[in-house]
């Protein structure tokens, strides 16, 4: 089921290509949901991507939002970059 959706959403994203990007978030609500897909369970994807969309609206700022497993490596990563710059200064 998992790679059903992921070719419905591959065939949006062909369907769309050429077109202006409108998404104002890194990676697109498309990308976004066939990471989720590939990452998590069917029905905790379709809930990431679901908020995803319900948060691309003219009030959010947007920006970088990968999904959150690598929202956690991402901080992890940050958070070894500061402390190894902290020890560097010294």
């Amino acid at each position: 089921m998992k790679k059903f959706i992921i070719k419905l959403i591959k065939k949006y994203q062909e369907a769309t290509k050429g077109k202006n990007p409108t998404c104002k978030y890194r990676p697109t609500c498309s990308n976004y949901a066939v990471q989720a897909f590939e990452n998590y369970n069917i029905f905790y994807a379709a809930l990431l991507s679901i908020w995803r969309v319900l948060r691309c609206n003219p009030f959010s700022k947007g920006g970088y939002d990968p999904i959150p497993k690598y929202k956690k490596e991402l901080k992890a990563q940050l958070k070894a970059e500061k402390e190894a710059n902290k020890k560097e200064s010294f």
